[in-house]
């Protein structure tokens, strides 16, 4: 297989920054590796990408990756949280940092094309055969991962620390990170001095890096809500309760949370996604059923917004003179992920050194999710860099024409894999080199 060629500049040498924390050496040597080592990453993506598994069913997906890890010479937990990983390798004195990457793929049938296309099945929680891929990157994520961990195993003398690499489960339905942390990771295993993970970002060329400082994604509730009426006959409404109409009276009423309720310059969603209640035309039903999800940043918004659901929910059912409340349930929920100011900062300087300086950009925050943001409420500091994988020149076409491409979670989800492999790797291991210590 033909590889591409690397920038000159992707092995530039790094000078150690200021400050009391003392970088470890510049990654020019480690990184000059990454040729020898591309092809056989490119064969890890392949193979990762033809065998995704669901969330809660990582056990081949996480045995292949501490199996690598173990030959590598690192310590090797498996079965943390679930099939999480924890993976260390000590090198004397120095701070821990912790590289975390998500090993699930998604109930999404591939219609990409590629030679290498997942034709993966699988049963989900409900018991139902379906189609999977790595539809938002993750295979990325675990071969990029696997790349800086053997380039920092083979250079040893270059770094001193601790390297913690974590290798989480069930991120897309923002449980891993949760289950992983009640397993005592960071109790069993050392607390990081630094947390540090990639998420691929089709709205960036492959070979370039994004960053948001703060706030960076947004918590995520899945709230689930039934209202509870009276059911009968459509020629005869006076005689029922209807929870369509309560429905359809909450639905809009929800929308004021957001635009009356909160101070403006404070960004949040209400989406109610579905709604499901009837059997045919003629027959008012006894409840209608509600799925919402909820995105906020700041914890007190987030607070605010919930119980509102809850407030307007019940109202709309004691106006309408329901039989009995609504139910109200949160199901799932992550918080926001906020990055580090300083360590973004400080990552940002060492991995543009290296990149390019022209390579790397300032991003919005997004309204997407991330469980990845638990870690920094347990008193990490954390950052989170976006990883572009688009093949520029159609990165450049489509934004020509507007044409829209793949998002996230898209049967079409194709990343520009070999440069955004190789970007991966450096920038991972750029960011590890930054905050060890110095030999």
């Amino acid at each position: 297989m033909k590889t591409l060629p690397l920038l000159p500049l992707l092995f530039a040498c790094v000078a150690a920054p200021a400050g009391p924390v003392l970088a470890a050496a510049p990654p020019a040597p480690v990184l000059a590796g990454l040729d020898a080592l591309y092809p056989d990453l490119d064969a890890l993506y392949r193979d990762l990408h033809q065998t995704p598994e669901l969330s809660l069913q990582e056990e081949k997906t996480a045995a292949k990756l501490a199996e690598r890890l173990r030959k590598l010479g690192f310590e090797v937990t498996p079965e943390v949280g679930g099939h999480g990983v924890v993976a260390l390798l000590r090198n004397g004195k120095g701070p821990t940092v912790m590289l975390r990457t998500d090993l699930d793929g998604l109930p999404v049938e591939e219609k990409t094309g590629l030679p290498y296309a997942s034709k993966a099945k699988a049963k989900d929680a409900a018991g139902a055969e379906v189609a999977v891929m790595h539809a938002c990157g993750h295979d990325v994520h675990m071969t990029s991962w696997i790349g800086t961990a053997t380039l920092l195993a083979r250079t040893k003398d270059r770094w001193r620390g601790t390297l913690m690499l974590v290798g989480q489960p069930a991120e897309e339905i923002g449980a891993g990170a949760r289950q992983m942390l009640a397993d005592g990771l960071f109790k069993r295993f050392p607390k990081p001095d630094f947390a540090v993970a990639l998420h691929t970002a089709a709205t960036a060329p492959a070979g370039t890096v994004r960053f948001t400082s703060g706030y960076a994604l947004a918590s995520v509730d899945s709230v689930d809500v039934t209202l509870h009426g009276k059911g009968g006959h459509g020629a005869y409404p006076h005689t029922t309760v209807d929870p369509v109409v309560m429905a359809a009276r909450t639905i809009l009423a929800l929308q004021t949370l957001v635009s009356r309720e909160k101070s403006p310059l404070e960004p949040a969603v209400i989406t109610v996604g579905s709604i499901h209640g009837g059997t045919k035309h003629n027959i008012i039903p006894d409840e209608v059923r509600l799925q919402l999800t909820v995105r906020t940043y700041k914890p007190e918004v987030r607070k605010a917004l919930l119980a509102g659901i809850e407030r307007v929910a019940k109202a709309e059912a004691m106006v309408s003179g329901a039989p009995r409340p609504p139910d109200v349930k949160v199901t799932e929920g992550t918080p926001a992920t906020f990055n580090d100011p300083a360590l973004t900062k400080r990552l940002v300087d060492s991995v543009g050194k290296v990149l390019g300086e022209k390579n790397l950009s300032e991003t919005p925050p997004v309204m997407g999710g991330e469980d990845f943001s638990e870690y920094g409420r347990a008193g990490v500091p954390a950052v989170m860099l976006w990883l572009g994988i688009t093949e520029p020149q159609r990165f450049a076409e489509a934004k020509g024409s507007e044409e829209a491409l793949p998002s996230p979670h898209s049967p079409l989800y194709a990343p520009d894999r070999e440069r955004a492999l190789r970007t991966g790797v450096t920038v991972l291991t750029t960011a590890a080199l930054e905050l060890l210590g110095r030999p």
